[in-house]
């Protein structure tokens, strides 16, 4: 379960960080999973980005609860970070902040980028409300708003 990133898969993770920057949406942090793909997904990120603060987090390993780390990061006051996780917990996530799966489900290196406001009566009961902002296709790179 805990593979190497493929050479394919560096270049289309460059490409996805090459697009959110060009389009203003550079992330301010990274927060990645300890997982080999994941921690090398982070590190090309932050070759395109940037120096920029980046966390691992046990809390985005496989079965962990990562719709609970949403909430502490929120709760910190940590905005604009970019999640590396894996699936199907990532796309579960995704699902119980907007109310639904990506239609295509999350395909890899795609980004959904969700915005979270504080909010004591949201329908998951965490203390903020969340609303889809975009989705970007990895392989066609087109922002979808």
């Amino acid at each position: 379960f805990d593979r190497a990133l493929t050479p394919k898969g560096r270049e289309r993770v460059r490409e996805v960080a090459r697009a959110l920057l060009s389009a203003g949406e550079a992330p301010a942090e990274i927060v990645t999973s300890p997982l080999v793909r994941a921690r090398e997904t982070a590190a090309e990120l932050l070759e395109i980005f940037g120096e920029r603060p980046l966390e691992i987090a046990r809390g985005l390993e496989p079965g962990r609860d990562v719709l609970g780390l949403v909430t502490d990061l929120f709760a910190e006051g940590r905005e604009n970070a970019v999640l590396v996780g894996h699936e199907p917990d990532l796309s579960d996530v995704v699902a119980a902040l907007v109310g639904a799966h990506p239609p295509q489900g999350m395909l890899k290196a795609m980004v959904v980028s969700i915005e979270l406001t504080a909010d004591t009566t949201s329908r998951h009961g965490r203390g903020f409300a969340s609303v889809s902002r975009f989705v970007l296709d990895p392989k066609t790179l087109v922002l979808h708003r």
